[in-house]
């Protein structure tokens, strides 16, 4: 591994924006040997002291809900050269598994999630910031299909929730923190103009051909 500080890049925007798209895609352009990825997701806050019923009804949404602590601390070590253990949270039970997965130092750190633009202290940590931009109407069916496919959830539950606490939420807190993006893709995980762009800009860095 190089002895240069490693790269921070951050993807952001609404749920189900098409983030986590945008990051695979650059992981598998760039190359996933080069990249340390936390995702944000894995960072909630775990309650075994609430009962099931009662963690479900935790506002998820809201940025005290992650130890973004714990996850800049991660990247601190990363950027220090110490590997980390990251969490695993389990969605169907709304709790931390026992499990983690060992993340190496890599050259460059890629952080997703709708809330990482929200703290000052782990925006400064960035040298790229994205804000994937997506129509609300198509993200709320995109979280709904994921939500029932791949969390269990119901119909009704999936309603529920985004309007009680996604979009108030989002509103509050997601979109706003987009005036701090160096950089803003509109259409999602599907502009792929922007993110050879996005790729490139890496790919130069990685190489420090640029200042």
């Amino acid at each position: 591994m190089s002895k240069q500080r490693p790269i921070v890049f951050g993807v952001a925007g609404g749920t189900a924006s098409g983030k986590t798209t945008v990051a695979h895609t650059i992981l598998k352009a760039v190359g996933a040997e080069q990249v340390a990825y936390l995702p944000h997701d894995a960072y909630y806050k775990d309650r075994p002291d609430l009962p099931l019923a009662e963690r479900a009804l935790v506002n998820y949404d809201h940025p005290n809900s992650l130890e973004t602590k714990l996850l800049i601390k991660h990247i601190k070590r990363l950027m220090a050269g110490e590997p980390v253990q990251m969490p695993v949270y389990d969605f169907t039970r709304h709790r931390r598994t026992e499990q983690t997965i060992l993340v190496e130092p890599s050259p460059i750190i890629l952080v997703d999630g709708i809330l990482i633009f929200t703290r000052r202290k782990l925006r400064e940590l960035m040298d790229i910031k994205i804000y994937v931009d997506t129509d609300a109407d198509v993200r709320f069916i995109r979280r709904m299909q994921r939500d029932i496919e791949e969390r269990g959830r119901s119909l009704p539950s999936v309603v529920k929730q985004y309007l009680e606490t996604v979009r108030p939420m989002h509103l509050k807190f997601v979109e706003p923190s987009r005036r701090y993006a160096d950089v803003i893709i509109p259409h999602g995980g599907h502009n792929q103009i922007a993110i050879d762009m996005v790729v490139a800009r890496l790919q130069a860095l990685l190489g420090r051909g640029v200042p």
